[in-house]
């Protein structure tokens, strides 16, 4: 059986229509005792090394919201990494978070039983409203993380009311598409669109 980090993989890889990505366990490292997780980047010379620090309940185990929530957004760190790479485009500390809210929101609310409507006010609320912030509000990543989370919520609420409710899969994955392929202005526009 497939590793989680790799079965999100492979959900996202679905959703956004990505065909061949390296796969991400080879990337992954257990975070050191309550870290959160973290991706690491090396820029070489020809190449870029990267590593993953996940919570260790990501190779098996029973998981918190806040861990699962974490391996979500370092497999979407990573799977949007490599995808920028290789189509050589560049990638931005606030697209990389955008997009793991989005991918959040996304993997917990959408599932093979269906859209529930109220299920998903349940994780909008949780990923979006009810959030504790590490850095402060007057600081880089504190700003960055609550425009993500901002931007992101909007955009959720969005593909619900254009997409979900409606049973229109088709046009929401073409959405979806369109906004993980966007760089940073665009996926801001299209989340403020909402």
């Amino acid at each position: 059986m497939a590793s989680l980090p790799a079965r999100i993989q492979a959900q996202l890889s679905r959703y956004y229509g990505i065909g061949e990505a390296p796969p991400v366990d080879d990337f992954i490292a257990p975070a050191e005792g309550e870290a959160r997780e973290a991706l690491l980047i090396r820029e070489l010379p020809g190449h870029v090394e990267v590593r993953i620090h996940l919570p260790r309940g990501a190779a098996g185990g029973r998981l918190s919201f806040d861990e699962l929530c974490q391996i979500i957004e370092g497999v979407s760190h990573f799977l949007y990494l490599a995808e920028r790479a290789r189509r050589e485009l560049p990638a931005t500390q606030l697209e990389l978070e955008l997009q793991a809210e989005v991918d959040k929101y996304l993997l917990l609310s959408h599932d093979r039983a269906g859209f529930d409507p109220a299920r998903a006010a349940r994780i909008r609320a949780r990923l979006f409203d009810r959030v504790t912030y590490l850095h402060a509000p007057d600081t880089e990543r504190g700003a960055r993380y609550r425009m993500a989370n901002d931007l992101a919520a909007r955009f959720a609420r969005r593909l619900d009311a254009l997409f979900t409710r409606h049973g229109r899969v088709g046009p929401m994955r073409a959405m979806l598409r369109r906004f993980y392929g966007a760089g940073q202005t665009e996926k801001i526009g299209l989340a403020q669109a909402a």
